[in-house]
């Protein structure tokens, strides 16, 4: 990797005519002591980091969006997209907040607003430029302040909304100043102005200070070669996207999706993408009890499935023509989603238990495919059809179809459901999805092995919940809410008071054991758990009826039903929840 240099000054001459900045990228975000303290340390030649570029070609300009930095910064300023027009471009990936403070300081304004004024009001705000003391002295020896103050600023500059006065203390220049003084004869005309027109007060050692720092500042800009950069000529979107996301890990991390949004929010032509999509996201997220699991991704991936595109998430899938497609259809997607995430919290699958997100991504398809159709439908094929749905995620999420490298399956997925449809079925085709998945190599659906594996789960297993909703295929998802609750209560299977039983340490083991297990949770209705938690467990358990025993499979052996027997009740439990899966799953005589 070779780097080039060049100078500030030759720099910022082609910003806005060749540089520019691309889609992706932060806002800007410095404050004028870090633009202080930016030029400070150019001035004490401190490295300021190196710079990357990214020369595009013109193929990949009918691609990219590209935007002018920004040059006088304010509130609500935005950058301001720029047009090719033949021009030769480079796009800069790494150093845009850097390059953003230098053309700022160097040809620019920062509006600030006034302490305790309305940031709403326009005249709160003043736009200051930066100037340089050329009296003040950088050396903190000849000073008596602290040099570790304001970022261990010695040099004199500061942001002002006016050209000060020059008096026996401080002379002023403004920094801009600088950029109009790239000839060396232009400097020293500049310089013998400069020392004929110096306060009657000023000494000739200030004089001397003054004319040192200015020539050190036009080296700085004019002669110094600060800016080091590296080039990337490659054209590949994706590249230059993990290039970027490298080179800024620093602050606040971005991820691709940030990146992509910046990217199709170029794009979009009415509201903003940005908006819209995360507004949403965090809709789905508190209403449906999913959080931060929750992202962006999903929803920017259930726009290319949606739309028929390569389901690769890549940058050279979005491109202009995909994002006019998402635009256009993108109510649609978003009603499919909403719906998706009904159906889900209407079987209790939230955050905390739905193993894949990718998951749900046929059925996102399935219902953009089917406008119209959701979950509060009354009607038989809509109350079939939702179980069929539910029952065919339940089988996904138990057997992890999605869960790592899941493109080709959501692609065979999402496939298999279009030939479907457009054979003029309505239906959920769950049984054709099974096949289709499975002959992609994958396990589409639980088996004998996984009924064994499903028994081994644990209370705080994320898929506990889904296993349960699979042995209980017909609860009324609809109307009630469920909780994964204890038969044997936790609390009476504590090691302390165990042992206050009189037991064996094995037996305690054992009972440990398998307090947790599959074999001893159940699902109960919020108003059951309540009642359940009021009585002691004898009385409980004594008190149900026949009916609510094969309903939860518990033994018809009651004396197994007390903590000491937990091992066993346990045993015989899971054969009548296995029993139960291998029915339901169609595996009985399997």
């Amino acid at each position: 990797m070779s780097y080039s240099s060049q100078s500030i000054g030759t720099t910022l001459r082609l910003v806005n005519s060749k540089y520019f900045l691309p889609a992706i990228q932060r806002p800007y975000v410095w404050n004028t002591p870090q633009l202080i303290a930016l030029f400070d340390s150019l001035m004490k030649e401190y490295p300021i980091s190196s710079f990357m570029f990214w020369n595009i070609e013109d193929e990949t300009k009918k691609e990219v969006q590209i935007y002018k930095f920004i040059e006088n910064y304010g509130q609500n300023v935005l950058n301001e997209t720029a047009t090719p027009d033949g021009k030769d471009i480079t796009l800069v990936l790494d150093g845009q907040q850097r390059m953003t403070s230098l053309l700022i300081g160097l040809q620019g304004t920062y509006s600030e607003k006034a302490k305790g004024a309305r940031r709403t009001t326009a005249s709160a705000w003043t736009a200051n430029s930066l100037y340089l003391d050329l009296l003040k002295d950088p050396d903190p020896k000849h000073t008596e302040e602290d040099p570790e103050a304001d970022f261990g600023v010695t040099y004199g500059f500061s942001f002002l909304a006016k050209q000060p006065v020059n008096n026996s203390k401080k002379h002023w220049i403004k920094a801009s100043k600088i950029m109009d003084l790239e000839d060396p004869e232009k400097l020293e005309i500049f310089i013998e102005r400069m020392v004929r027109d110096f306060h009657p007060g000023v000494s000739e050692w200030e004089k001397n200070l003054a004319v040192s720092t200015l020539r050190k500042f036009h080296a700085v800009i004019w002669k110094s070669d600060s800016v080091n950069f590296y080039t990337e000529f490659d054209q590949s979107p994706d590249r230059v996207l993990d290039i970027f996301v490298r080179a800024n890990d620093g602050g606040v991390k971005l991820s691709k999706a940030d990146l992509l949004m910046s990217m199709i929010t170029s794009k979009w032509s009415a509201t903003s993408a940005r908006d819209e999509i995360e507004g949403f996201v965090k809709h789905l997220s508190v209403t449906y009890g999913f959080g931060s699991k929750l992202k962006k991704d999903l929803i920017l991936k259930a726009c290319l499935v949606c739309c028929e595109q390569d389901v690769v998430y890549n940058v050279k899938n979005f491109t202009r023509d995909v994002i006019n497609d998402i635009e256009e259809n993108w109510d649609r997607i978003r009603s499919a989603i909403q719906n998706t995430f009904d159906l889900l919290n209407r079987h209790g699958i939230r955050g905390d238990n739905l193993g894949s997100l990718n998951a749900t991504l046929p059925i996102v398809y399935y219902l953009y495919r089917t406008q119209g159709f959701d979950f509060r439908g009354t009607s038989e094929f809509e109350r079939l059809n939702a179980e069929e749905i539910h029952y065919w995620l339940l089988n996904s999420l138990m057997v992890s179809a999605f869960v790592g490298h899941s493109d080709q399956t959501i692609a065979t997925a999402r496939a298999t459901i279009r030939t479907h449809l457009e054979g003029g079925e309505r239906s959920f085709p769950k049984e054709k999805l099974f096949s289709a998945m499975a002959r992609g190599g994958r396990l589409s659906k639980v088996d004998h092995r996984t009924i064994e594996e499903i028994l081994y789960l644990e209370y705080k297993s994320p898929r506990a919940f889904i296993a349960l909703s699979l042995i209980y295929p017909d609860r009324n998802w609809l109307n009630d809410s469920y909780h994964v609750d204890h038969i044997i209560p936790q609390s009476d299977a504590q090691k302390n008071i165990l042992r206050g039983r009189n037991i064996s340490e094995h037996l305690i083991t054992d009972i440990m054991g398998s307090v947790n297990r599959l074999g001893n949770l159940q699902l109960l209705r919020s108003d059951e758990n309540i009642e359940k938690s009021d009585l002691p467990f004898r009385s409980w358990i004594t008190g149900r009826h026949q009916g609510y025993y094969s309903d939860h499979m518990i033994p018809q052996q009651l004396e197994l039903a007390d903590v000491l027997k937990l091992p066993d009740f346990v045993r015989a439990r899971e054969n009548l929840m296995r029993q139960r899966l291998e029915k339901v799953l169609g595996l009985a005589d399997a």
